[in-house]
């Protein structure tokens, strides 16, 4: 309903936090494209006084009054009209003035721009989600890439450390281990009933901060604003639930403020328990086909209840099978480089540890530290995540299980992972090879003369300088993944690979890099390989389809799928993925992606089968334009309207 682009209401807002808003003639280097995107910007400010609003879909709702302003559904704000205002029974309680949703996004933007502190812009968008939901959205994807960060990795980070000082009101259910055959009843405490997708989490893993406890809940609240988002879901079918089992963050337990259950953490068969009444009782309130995603398990959990799970449930883990498809993503882009198939690669893993999370508590600063052994419990799902995606794409091109895993070498905080190796978890016995025992990565990449190396382990600077150039000795254009987050975690900078490798590296990380510019010109964008490409378009499929079980196959058809969309273009830049600011468009043909998939195997559950799957999934797309609150009104003819009188 808005005639504003959201990139031009966003540069309007920028202009006009900068010092005011001005419309210039056209210009040999100002087409007059911008200068009547500018018209058309002021043209949406002039809609301030004029009480008049486009129409977009006719909603009806029974709420009335002060109720209206008051739930972040319904509210518009100052977008509301007179009319709504009048039948609503909310005039009054809004100033009278009367603005466009554009104006609503530079109002906000000007109050975003004067916070410097990346927490403060976080629990101002929070509070804007709190307050207008819809406003909310259009303003975060009116510039993803300069949002997602806030809302997401690696402010949540900071934010999940402050949640018991930030919480306002809830966004999610928490579920606690005392609640042992009442889950059913908690969940009927959330106001929605229509439910499609949970992110839960039980805050042992958060990020690379360690146990957090019920400080947790930041995290499946962000995530599914990227659901929303990236993805299209409507947030009304979406539910945040942090599993409250306790905490070892010793930190957290003397901390009287501490907003979550001040004990150890219940393991073993109570806290089992707990996840299968958990699961049934959502199944049975939400259906088979509501999606279930955990996120931030301990490896001790992770892999045990997905594989528990996955065949039983719509379930997945983005920690292991999100992150293993962008990784792979980037892998099949970077043969378009290479110009050769999987098979001819060997790849080498920083990051196969596996041991309990341990955090040290609050440092100088005040923020959480984590000990090298709560990283290396980080890098374990995600490299055996990707470790066996890759082992099922070596399939698809005719190469036996057996063989696909001896191309695969896992490096952990004792070395190179053989064969006789004592105390190795099932999950590394696979990737176990005969070879004598490697102490540093530097010599297993001297011996070995892997392809690529994908870091996982969260161990700056993991990728030495010899390393690289190791690497770049051994191939003429080596493949270099520093995926680890934060940016002071990643093995090493998208500068660092360019240079020691003279531009021939192909390079991705997990946190963002700025463009590197070598001494001879040439200039790289350095793909960034974030989850956010995978479970926004994997999530609306699987819930336009209604998916009961999500198998293995589509992690690689989504890898595959974001791998053909990077272009010549994009590689020439240096780019392994769509640019960040196409996210919704990559999100649109990976859900497409995924429902045809779903329907030429059988599994989806909503039928008749749409012939135009575009035009079905495009239908299940959430809009952040507001909806019309004005009633149907309407007349009789006049004799059909004469009062009967005696």
């Amino acid at each position: 309903m808005n005639s504003l682009p959201g990139k031009a209401a966003l540069s309007l807002c920028r202009r006009a936090a900068a010092g005011g808003t001005r419309v210039l003639a056209a210009s040999p280097g100002r087409p007059s494209g911008v200068v009547q995107a500018d018209r058309a910007a002021l043209q949406a400010v002039r809609v301030c006084h004029s009480g008049t609003n486009q129409k977009g879909s006719v909603v009806y709702t029974k709420k009335r009054g002060y109720d209206i302003t008051r739930n972040p559904h319904l509210n518009k704000g100052m977008a509301f009209t007179l009319e709504e205002r009048l039948q609503l029974g909310i005039h009054g309680l809004l100033p009278p003035c009367f603005l466009s949703q554009d104006v609503q996004v530079l109002r906000v933007m000007k109050s975003y721009e004067t916070r410097t502190n990346p927490l403060d812009k976080y629990i101002l968008l929070m509070t804007l989600q709190d307050r207008n939901e819809k406003l909310f959205y259009r303003v975060l994807t009116s510039d993803i890439e300069e949002f997602m960060p806030i809302v997401y990795t690696p402010t949540v980070g900071l934010a999940c450390q402050q949640y018991g000082l930030a919480f306002r009101r809830p966004r999610g259910l928490f579920i606690t281990i005392h609640d042992r055959g009442h889950i059913a009843t908690v969940l009927n405490s959330w106001p929605e009933d229509d439910i499609k997708a949970i992110v839960v989490t039980d805050g042992e893993r958060i990020l690379g901060l360690g146990d957090l406890g019920s400080y947790g809940m930041g995290i499946p609240v962000g995530k599914l604003a990227l659901y929303t988002a990236c993805g299209g879901v409507p947030p009304q079918q979406c539910l945040p639930v942090l599993l409250d089992v306790g905490t070892d963050n010793q930190s957290l337990l003397d901390d009287p403020l501490y907003i979550g259950l001040k004990h150890k953490r219940i393991r073993g068969k109570e806290y089992d328990e707990l996840i299968d009444e958990f699961m049934q009782a959502v199944t049975e309130k939400y259906g088979m086909s509501c999606l279930i995603q955990f996120e931030d398990f301990a490896n001790s959990n992770a892999f045990r209840i997905l594989n528990k799970y996955r065949n039983r449930y719509c379930t997945f883990n983005d920690d292991i099978q999100g992150t293993a498809s962008v990784a792979v993503a980037g892998i099949f882009a970077a043969l378009k480089i290479t110009k050769d198939k999987l098979l001819n690669h060997t790849f080498v893993f920083q990051g196969a540890g596996e041991v309990r999370a341990a955090t040290r508590g609050l440092g100088a600063t005040g923020q959480l530290e984590t000990s090298n052994e709560t990283r290396l419990l980080f890098s374990h799902q995600a490299a055996m995540g990707i470790a066996h995606l890759l082992m099922m794409a070596m399939a698809k091109e005719g190469v036996s299980r057996e063989d696909a895993a001896k191309k695969i070498w896992m490096v952990d905080s004792k070395g190179l992972i053989v064969k006789g190796r004592g105390n190795l978890s099932h999950e590394k016995t696979e990737f176990a090879h005969e070879h004598p025992h490697l102490k540093t990565l530097e010599e297993v990449v001297q011996v070995i003369k892997p392809t690529a190396i994908i870091g996982v382990a969260a161990i700056g600077g993991a990728f030495t300088e010899k390393i690289i150039k190791d690497m770049a000795s051994f191939n003429q254009r080596p493949i270099i993944f520093a995926l680890s987050n934060p940016t002071s975690k990643a093995e090493c900078t998208a500068e660092q690979c360019y240079k020691l490798t003279e531009g021939r590296g192909i390079f991705a990380s997990g946190s963002p890099f700025d463009k590197v510019t070598l001494a001879d010109g040439r200039s790289f964008i350095p793909g960034q390989g974030n989850n956010a490409y995978v479970f926004p378009g994997v999530a609306l499929g699987v819930i336009a389809c209604g998916v009961r079980h999500i198998p293995e196959d589509i992690f690689l058809t989504t890898a595959e799928a974001i791998a053909d969309m990077v272009t010549e273009e994009h590689l020439a830049e240096g780019r392994l993925y769509p640019p960040l600011n196409t996210i919704r468009e990559v999100s649109f043909k990976i859900a497409v992606k995924v429902v045809n998939y779903a329907y030429r195997n059988n599994m989806a559950s909503v039928y008749p089968e749409p012939k135009d799957k575009e035009a079905f999934v495009l239908s299940q797309i959430y809009s952040p334009d507001y909806d019309s609150f004005t009633l149907d009104t309407y007349s009789w003819p006049q004799e059909a309207m004469n009062v009967q009188d005696v």
